[in-house]
Parts: C-alpha cells; sequence; structure tokens
C-alpha cells in the first residue's frame, strides 16, 4: 500500500498566531489575572491567556474534553482548571504554574465533570466540586499535590452543589452552594477531615447560581434562579436578609461579585448589569447587555470590571461611569464558512447561524456584524470586485450584502427548495452559482438590478456541500453528500463529468492547473481525480478518525491543507501525497478551512464557534 502515511516522515507543527474565540457558557469562566494585564478564559479544551493592552495570547493545552471551570489563585501564581468527560470517567483537573504556562500536576479522582474549583487565600490548598454523577467535594494540597479528604457535598434529600467559594482571610473555610443546599465547610487538617454545616433559610427553597463572599468574610451573598439574592452570615450561619422584594432580576441572578467599598455588581441572566446594595437590592446603576451574563471579574479593586456572557461578548466596564466598552468578541454556535475578498488577506469573512461577521485578520477585531434572525448561513462567498457578499441561507433565499455596510443589497426569493447549503460566484461578477438540500445546482445571471435563473441543474440526488469554478469561468464543479462530485459546463449549461465514490462528499478543490481535483468526506480518503475522464488517480488516507470537512490548495498548487473531525489542522505536500505540518489547538470539529491570499495564514474554523489563525509554514 504505497498511499499509507509513512512513519519516515517528519511531521512539523504548525505555529498557532491567534484565536477567535471565548466560551461564554462556563459559570465564572472569565477571569482577570491579579496582575491586572491579562484575562483568562476557556474556549473548547484550551485556556486562553489574553493581554489586556496588547494582542499576545498564550494558551494552555492538557485538557482532553471541554473546560467546565477555571480559577486563579490570589497570588497569581496558580490556576486551576476542570473539565467534563465522557460518563464513568475520571475528570481531570489540571494545575498550572502562571508564570511559566505550563502543566505543574493533573489531578484526578472526579468523575464526569469537574464542577467548580477555588483556590485559599494563601494558596494552601484547593476545592474542588465533582458534577451531579460525582457530587463530592474534595480539598488537595497544593504543595503535595495530593488529595487531603473529601466528602459527599450535599445532603441525601437535596439537590447538587454548583459553586463553591473559599473564605478571604482563612484557609481553612469554604462554603458550598447549589439546589437547595448551602453548606459552609471547616477543615480539620490533623485528622483530614471537612466538617459541614448546614446554613438555614427557614421556609425559603432557592436553588443557588453564584456566590461571592465579602472581602472581610463578614458576610456571603447568594445569586438565584428566582432573581433574588441572599445574604448569609457564615459564623452564625443565619439568614441577614433578603431581597430585591419587588422587581426581582429576570431569568435568574447568574453572576455575583462584591465589592470592597461595599455593594454588589450582580448580573442577570436576561443581561443586565447592576451595581446594587443591601439590604434593598435596588439597582443604584444599570446597563443591558447582549446575552445572559455568566461572569463578572474585577480588575484590581473593581475601579474597572470585566463582564462575559453566554453570546461570547467581553465587555469592560469603568465602574464611575458604568458605560460598557466591548474589547472581544466571537461567534457563539457552530462556525459553517469561511471566506477571503478576491487578492487581500486583510480581511476575512465567516458565518455561524444567524450571523456573518467580517473580520480584521491581525487584530482579531470585528469590523461587520450582519444578522438575519432564526436563520441559519450555511455558506458565503465574496464577490470577486469586492462589493458585495452573496449568502445561502437555510430558509431557502440567497441574500447578497454590501461588504463595508452591511446593507441588503437584494434577495433571491426561493432560490432552493430545502435551503441553499453552497454557494460560489464567478470571477466576472455576472453569475452566482448555488447548491440547495434537494440536490439541485442552479445557476443566477446577475446584472446592476436583476437577478434571474439561468438554469437548473438537476443532477445530484442529495444536499451539494462545496462548489468551486473555474478560473476561465467556463466549467465549476459540485461535490454533494450523495456521493458523486459533477463538472459542469457553464457555457452550454450541462453535465461534462461525474465522479463516484462510496462517501459523503464534504469539500473540494481545484489544482490550479485545472487538470485534477482533489476531494474528500465522510470516508477520511483525499482523492485526486482527473477531470477529463473523471478517473481516480491516487488515495490518501487523510484522517484516522471522523469525516473530513475542509480543503484548500494554495494558489501555486503546491500544497494543501485539510481539517476535519479529528480536530487537526494538516499541510499536505500535493505532489508527494504526505502531511508536512499539523496544527493542534481546535477542540471542536473543524467545519472549514482556507488560505489566505499571498500565503500567509491558514484560518481555520470549527463547530464550537472558534476561529483558529495559523502561521503558514512555507515561504512564499
Amino acid at each position: 500500500m504505497e498511499n499509507q502515511i509513512s512513519p519516515k516522515a517528519e511531521v512539523a507543527e504548525l505555529e498557532l498566531e491567534a484565536v477567535i474565540g471565548f466560551n461564554g457558557h462556563v459559570p465564572t469562566g472569565l477571569k482577570c489575572h491579579p496582575d491586572q494585564e491579562h484575562l483568562i478564559y476557556p474556549l473548547g479544551c484550551t485556556i486562553l491567556i489574553q493581554a489586556i493592552n496588547t494582542q499576545e495570547q498564550n494558551f494552555l493545552h492538557g485538557h482532553g474534553n471541554n473546560v467546565s471551570c477555571v480559577t486563579i489563585s490570589k497570588s497569581g501564581v496558580y490556576l486551576a482548571s476542570g473539565q467534563v468527560t465522557f460518563m464513568g470517567f475520571k475528570a481531570d483537573i489540571i494545575l498550572w504554574d502562571y508564570k511559566k504556562r505550563e502543566l505543574i500536576a493533573r489531578l484526578s479522582l472526579h468523575k464526569g465533570k469537574i464542577e467548580a474549583l477555588a483556590f485559599s487565600p494563601n494558596d494552601l490548598y484547593l476545592v474542588s466540586l465533582g458534577g451531579p454523577d460525582d457530587g463530592s467535594v474534595v480539598v488537595w494540597s497544593i504543595d503535595k499535590r495530593d488529595a487531603i479528604c473529601g466528602s459527599p457535598a450535599a445532603g441525601l434529600n437535596v439537590g447538587n452543589a454548583t459553586t463553591v467559594v473559599f473564605s478571604r482571610c482563612r484557609d481553612e473555610m469554604f462554603i458550598t452552594a447549589g439546589n437547595g443546599t448551602i453548606r459552609v465547610w471547616e477543615l480539620d487538617l490533623p485528622n483530614r477531615k471537612i466538617w459541614p454545616t448546614e446554613c438555614q433559610t427557614g421556609q425559603m427553597k432557592r436553588i443557588v447560581m453564584c456566590l461571592t463572599m465579602a472581602s472581610d468574610d463578614s458576610f456571603f451573598y447568594l445569586g438565584t434562579t428566582t432573581g433574588d439574592i441572599l445574604k448569609m452570615n457564615p459564623r452564625t450561619k443565619l439568614l441577614a436578609d433578603t431581597g430585591p422584594v419587588k422587581d426581582k432580576f429576570s431569568l435568574g441572578v447568574s453572576a455575583i461579585k462584591c465589592l470592597k467599598m461595599g455593594g454588589l455588581l450582580v448580573g442577570s441572566g436576561a443581561g443586565l448589569l447592576v451595581f446594587c446594595k443591601s439590604p434593598s437590592y435596588k439597582p443604584i446603576k444599570k446597563i443591558q447587555l447582549q446575552g445572559g451574563i455568566t461572569s463578572i471579574t474585577l480588575r484590581g479593586e473593581g475601579h474597572q470590571f470585566f463582564v462575559g456572557t453566554e453570546e461570547s461578548h467581553i465587555y469592560r466596564v469603568n465602574f464611575t461611569d458604568f458605560k460598557e466598552t466591548l474589547i472581544a468578541t466571537c461567534h457563539f454556535e457552530a462556525v459553517q464558512d469561511i471566506v477571503f475578498p478576491f487578492g487581500t488577506a486583510e480581511l476575512f469573512a465567516t458565518c455561524a447561524k444567524k450571523d456573518i461577521r467580517v473580520w480584521h485578520t491581525l487584530s482579531n477585531r470585528e469590523l461587520l456584524r450582519i444578522t438575519v434572525p432564526n436563520m441559519t448561513c450555511h455558506g458565503i462567498d465574496f464577490m470577486r470586485d469586492g462589493k458585495s457578499i452573496i449568502s445561502a441561507w437555510d430558509d431557502g433565499k440567497i441574500r447578497a450584502f454590501a461588504p463595508e455596510t452591511g446593507r441588503l443589497m437584494y434577495v433571491i426569493n426561493n432560490a432552493h427548495r430545502i435551503g441553499v447549503t453552497a454557494i460560489a460566484t464567478t470571477s466576472d461578477c455576472t453569475r452566482i452559482i448555488s447548491g440547495g438540500g434537494e440536490g439541485e445546482v442552479r445557476v443566477w445571471q446577475i446584472g446592476c438590478q436583476t437577478q434571474k435563473l439561468e438554469e437548473a441543474l438537476k443532477e445530484h440526488k442529495s444536499s451539494v456541500s462545496c462548489i468551486r469554478v473555474k478560473k476561465s469561468n467556463e466549467e465549476c464543479v459540485t461535490a454533494s453528500t450523495d456521493g458523486t462530485c459533477i463538472t459542469w459546463d457553464l457555457v452550454r449549461l450541462r453535465r461534462i463529468q461525474m465522479i463516484l465514490a462510496n462517501t459523503l462528499f464534504q469539500c473540494v478543490c481545484y489544482h490550479p492547473e485545472e487538470f485534477q481535483i482533489i476531494t474528500s468526506g465522510t470516508d477520511r480518503k483525499i482523492a485526486y481525480w482527473e477531470v477529463f475522464d473523471g478517473s481516480v488517480i491516487r488515495e490518501l488516507e487523510g484522517s484516522l478518525s471522523g469525516s473530513i470537512n475542509g480543503m484548500d490548495i494554495t494558489l501555486e498548487g503546491v500544497h494543501f491543507v485539510t481539517g476535519g473531525n479529528d480536530h487537526l489542522v494538516k499541510v499536505w505536500d500535493y505532489n508527494e501525497g504526505e502531511v508536512t505540518h499539523v496544527g493542534v489547538g481546535h477542540s471542536g470539529n473543524i467545519t472549514r478551512i482556507r488560505i489566505s491570499p499571498g500565503n500567509q495564514y491558514i484560518i481555520s474554523v470549527s463547530a464550537d464557534g472558534a476561529i483558529l489563525r495559523w502561521k503558514y509554514p512555507f515561504a512564499s
């Protein structure tokens, strides 16, 4: 078998330059480091350390599955993060050295999921809370990197504990809370035991979403799903007060932070950020943000703070004027497509679910967002002249937008029956070729004011997944999930050649000299085909597991890149058919991948909403 990956080829690693992404669903996942210069947040199985004032990013790789919680020690020396894993398997906690940006230890005891983590104030202990299948609380010694003791987190007749917070002054006390349970724990180190005391809330039954401790340990505050706040005394274990009485926070109090100068910052599930004080908890200052608030983290004493939301927005708020600045944003749904405008690598566009976004490549900034509510965008392309972004939508419409303003230029209604699944444009800007969920390929004539259907080509039996057009605009190739790739004559508007394979084709590319095409799909094979007669030239083993979903080839045709469900970006030598570089960094299935014009970057997008920019490994 000459096409097996041979062990002799040395595979280099791709250099990851930047990540656009933030998992806003992790409770208190966004953290500001005590050095006040860095934000730390999770994305898939990676933890990002993002410098606040510069573009610099560091990545902590080590988790085998999605990160479910992150915490930083008070001194800033250590980070700890927990992950989810499959039912019955151990979920790891990783202790990281912040300065060296490296793994110190793996702590593994809990099963299924790590719900929450907290460091003791003097970096002596780490307390961890297991998920619903585990239900235990464990205290770890940081010097020995080993468990001291553990205990079931909640009593028998109450729900699970979901949050934990350490005392701000003593290393021996911490608090856990969750569904109907609030417990204050004392650590008895000589006997290696932890002793819980259940807090009394009388008739009130609450599900706690978040909790925060006052800086002098005098009180702690709990935010609940009902939208009210409980204030408890950790010494007497009694309820001090609750509120607000009237206007409770819509969709629950999902984030809460105690300020040193008194007062609370409260974030609700409806995206309302409020500054209030006990006992009335009436809003003193408030702003509305986009997406439910999941994290509030202070920079220093809280003169400035950062807020993370479920829609993957990170805001910076100055306390005095209480105005928000959006500092980072990304997709919070699976990204379906990525495309560069012709001849420039300065910008690129991506689409995910209901929005199309245009990004500035070097600064990772979002320049434009186009939103069509309740629809899903399956594919996008820039017209060659750069005057419009053409997009394919699941409601069967093709929409064209102006790339500077996002203004809707025209809509082609009922372009396809079962949604538009793929789209491409010709380089003379007079035609759009679209593919639909029912398998039709349609050629549209685009005039100044008009868009008319030239021909509907009915050959494919299932949805069209990828369309590529020849440089001459006289031919195009379409790949479909029915196991065929068809080359079409765009002059006579008919089929030229059909390629059959036992796979669902996901992607296709013309070699720049256009006498060969390469395809790939769910059978993990990368196949080279003769355009002229549709015969297979060679097949390569593209990946060891999972479909290959995205593929792109350089303008010279020397190298091509692939990405798929094995989460790896691979750079291939076209003639040798061997992998030269591998990029590890995605934690979701890679959906599409592109090489930038001028061969500076590779940009890959994935199902977890991440956009990764890699340095192209060869000098162009």
